[in-house]
């Protein structure tokens, strides 16, 4: 039979564009995808990227506190949201356009509409028009989802905050994890008013709960005003503010509500039950440990499978389709030990177990240290930092490398690279220290403080 292509993406984000460039600029396969939105996805539009950005922007406040405790002669002046809302759309632009001209570039064709199944090796345009493919690829992604509570609608979600026509004196952000708590920080460093509610007892869920505990008590100290244990029950417009009534009674207004209390997966609407393509509980495409689905010629990547649901998965997920079906090198995605950074202020870096899913597997030693960095404790600021290892017993391997610290992201990856590599205890205390700095604790912790 023949196919208009070898293979049909559907979604234009990270994931998606990775699978269609390699599979079209290496091993020469008509390729085309479709995109309902815009070009980079989640990731480039409307998540990391603009948040890092928002992130930086946020931290210059006590970084001119810093710098007049150093001697600096320089005034705080107030901060312009316009101005920089203005640049932060103008390099979302210049990103798409490199998504676009990428795809082009390596003669992918693609089409600006919606995109759904209509049988295993044809998919619909929006406009009604039919392509057959081969191969389908479905990298769509996923989407915040508000709490099904009266006066949802009010609030925002982290698609909207990068569009607020200007920033709110107060602030409610509602959820715990990395999303709700990465934005708490934002906006509070940016001079918003921000209180956080979590129903959990504590921010981060499924993160080492030393690190975590020390993330909340610091962003606390920052003047973020957390309740844990909290959630909404209602809310409703009251004049040009939010009224919001707590779990634990309390009742208060914001200017601005933002829910971050979860994301589900965008499989609905594409025609994938009467295929015949399994979906769980969550409605996430379920694949195999090749990124098949059930039907043989449809594979799912990314987000919309929610499996590790973070950018460079999808992107090394989309390789692995490639090597599998193009390149006829059978490839699994590698999901384990994954390095990963949570944009907080403090910031955090992890790899591998906490302590508590390691002590719940083995014998383990934990090696930790928290004291205040050089730079901020001249400065006279009291943030902690925290550098911790988490290593077998048995085996001396490090299993977890856990940094709460300004750059934990940036040291993270390079303690990764050890960690993946089977790193023990031992290999890190033959590493000299790089002195005077952070992250030489890593090579300098003698003495275990606790065995689980």
């Amino acid at each position: 039979m023949n196919f208009d292509y070898d293979l049909f993406v559907i979604g234009g984000g990270s994931g998606g564009v990775r699978a269609a460039r390699v599979a079209a600029g290496e091993t020469g396969a008509k390729v085309a995808l479709a995109e309902e939105d815009r070009y980079g996805g989640t990731c480039v539009i409307r998540g990391c990227v603009p948040k890092k950005l928002m992130v930086f922007a946020s931290e210059y406040a006590t970084m001119v506190e810093d710098a007049q405790a150093y001697g600096w002669d320089i005034q705080p002046g107030g901060f312009n949201w316009g101005k920089f809302k203005v640049k932060l759309h103008a390099e979302l632009d210049r990103l798409e356009a490199i998504y676009r001209n990428i795809l082009k570039n390596n003669g992918v064709e693609t089409f600006d509409a919606r995109a759904k199944l209509v049988d295993a090796h044809t998919v619909e345009l929006s406009d009604g028009t039919r392509k057959s493919a081969k191969h389908i690829l479905i990298a769509t992604g996923g989407h915040p989802v508000k709490p099904d509570i009266p006066g949802a609608e009010l609030a925002i979600t982290s698609n909207e905050i990068f569009h607020l026509d200007e920033l709110p004196k107060t602030m409610l952000i509602v959820g715990g994890g990395y999303i709700a708590s990465e934005f708490a920080g934002i906006m509070n460093g940016l001079g918003v008013k921000t209180t956080q509610f979590y129903r959990g007892a504590q921010i981060l869920r499924g993160f080492d709960d030393e690190a975590r505990g020390l993330v909340c008590e610091e962003m606390c100290q920052a003047g973020i005003d957390v309740h844990l244990g909290t959630n909404v029950l209602e809310m409703r417009k009251e004049g040009d503010q939010i009224w919001v009534k707590a779990t634990n009674g309390d009742e208060r207004l914001f200017d601005q509500v933002m829910f971050a209390t979860g994301r589900a997966p965008n499989a609905d609407d594409l025609g994938l039950e009467a295929l015949g393509v399994e979906r769980g509980r969550k409605g996430q495409i379920i694949v195999d440990d090749y990124s098949q689905t059930a039907v043989p010629s449809i594979y799912a990547i990314g987000d919309v499978t929610d499996r590790v649901n973070l950018t460079p998965v999808a992107i090394r997920e989309g390789m692995a389709f490639v090597e599998t079906v193009f390149k006829g090198n059978p490839t699994k995605p590698d999901h384990e030990l994954i390095p990963t950074a949570i944009f907080t202020q403090p910031e955090m870096g992890t790899v591998g177990l906490s302590e508590e899913d390691a002590a719940e597997q083995e014998p383990i030693e934990v090696y930790a240290t928290s004291f205040k960095p050089m730079q901020q404790s001249f400065a006279g600021r009291a943030q902690r930092v925290l550098m911790k290892l988490v290593v077998s017993k048995a085996s001396r391997k490090v299993l977890g490398c856990h940094i709460v610290a300004p750059g934990a992201g940036e040291m993270i990856q390079l303690a990764g690279i050890a960690v993946k590599m089977g790193a023990t205890k031992e290999d890190f205390d033959r590493t000299v220290a790089v002195h005077p700095t952070m992250s030489e604790e890593l090579v300098t912790l003698k003495r275990p403080v606790r065995s689980a």
